[in-house]
């Protein structure tokens, strides 16, 4: 097959390879054929000195946003003038690009991360973002500003600060810290820019929900979250609230059925009949609504793939304990009638008449609600304190691990 761009070393040099290295080191080849498609398969650096100065320095920076320079080539960077001109270019390129992806979306792509990781900013053309940069007063700062730029994130790049001085002085304490730091940097950068002014913010780590109108506070209240082990775990991910559901029914899934109803039947005929239960001929099983339903009195749609969901329940003692981790799954609500009345815009006399009514009705939202189910272990909280909260999925170390490598596997 011919090449595309017989008249360009550079484009002969991308349209013949499936994989390219740099001095052992593995370059994005189809990003790299993305960015040159924009400049007609020419050199762009040799003649913009100046902006990859800006940029490079850029890179070598990365440690202060919690992120190991060495992922985007900063050794050969430092000494890129010693490599052949085609060579020099391309990595140039690629350090600036894969810096910029890991602002723009993370480091740890989603495919890299576990499945229960799910949450990703919107699409953003880094190859485009570049173009802008290598044209602004401060290439440099414009890549830079790819990164989120919430109190949060800010919080943490000081923290980071901190933590780092602390650890090198020798406080073993502070390089734990300093890795809860970086991975939480991390998972900010997995999330939406700008954020939604008006969401439902469920951190499981904190065992905690927050809803925010004008992107500030004005709802707090404790939930329940999935047991520490799998396949318990409540997930990360982004979702939207349609409706909510009164006096709702309970479908239980056939995984729930086959590890906890069937045993219970087996050592009970009647256990279906004291939980207001019946099979069901797809092996789900449903309790009928109620005040004892597993659901409680209120659930709220958000359709999603792992079919996690926010509802009432009626153990409500549970919410008295320091640890919260006992559901199968889903975000069982402390203040659940509250909640209902911030997101149908209705007096909380109108949802409790809903209930009492006691019939099973949907009554969709009038404004769909973002909500984002996170696990944040370093966050601040509501009155802007920076808070640290245990690892007990053990996802912490999974996602520094990460950030250690190379996220181009």
């Amino acid at each position: 097959m011919p090449a595309l761009h017989a008249h360009s070393d550079l484009g002969n040099r991308l349209d013949n390879a499936s994989e390219l290295t740099i001095a052992g080191e593995p370059l994005d080849v189809v990003l790299l054929r993305r960015f040159y498609t924009r400049h007609d398969f020419q050199l762009v650096w040799p003649t913009r000195q100046a902006q990859a100065n800006s940029l490079a320095d850029a890179v070598l920076r990365a440690g202060d946003q919690g992120l190991n320079p060495g992922l985007f080539h900063a050794d050969l960077l430092q000494r890129s003038a010693a490599l052949p001109p085609l060579d020099r270019e391309l990595l140039l390129s690629d350090a600036f690009l894969s810096y910029a992806t890991a602002l723009a979306h993370g480091a740890v792509p989603v495919k890299l991360r576990g499945p229960n990781q799910t949450l990703t900013p919107g699409p953003i053309d880094v190859a485009a973002a570049l173009d802008v940069a290598i044209v602004s007063p401060d290439p440099g700062a414009a890549i830079e500003a790819l990164a989120p730029a919430t109190p949060a994130y800010m919080a943490l790049r000081c923290a980071l600060k901190t933590n780092l001085a602390d650890a090198v002085a020798g406080d073993k304490a502070a390089t734990s810290r300093l890795r809860t730091v970086e991975v939480n940097l991390e998972r900010a950068r997995w999330l939406p820019r700008p954020m939604p002014m008006e969401r439902v913010w469920v951190n499981v780590a904190d065992e905690r929900l927050v809803f925010y109108r004008a992107d500030a506070p004005v709802f707090s209240t404790r939930v329940v979250v999935g047991q520490d082990v799998e396949p318990n775990q409540t997930p990360e991910f982004h979702a939207t609230i349609e409706s909510s559901v009164f006096n709702p029914p309970w479908v239980i899934p056939k995984d729930i059925v086959r590890r906890e109803i069937l045993p219970q039947i087996s050592r009970d005929s009647d256990y279906l009949q004291k939980n207001d239960m019946i099979m069901l001929a797809d092996g789900e099983a449903e309790q009928l609504p109620g005040p004892g339903a597993g659901l409680g009195l209120i659930m709220f749609d958000m359709p999603n793939r792992f079919d996690v969901y926010l509802h009432d329940t009626p153990d409500r003692d549970i919410f008295n304990r320091a640890d919260r981790r006992i559901s199968h799954g889903c975000i069982r609500v402390q203040d659940p009638r509250e909640l209902a009345s911030l997101l149908l815009q209705q007096p909380l006399s109108a949802v409790n008449q809903e209930i009492a009514e006691g019939s099973t009705t949907e009554r969709n939202l009038p404004v769909p609600m973002p909500v984002f189910v996170v696990y944040q272990t370093a966050f601040l909280d509501i009155a802007g304190a920076l808070q640290f909260r245990s690892d007990f999925y053990g996802r912490d170390d999974e996602v520094w691990q990460k950030l250690q490598r190379s996220s181009r596997g």
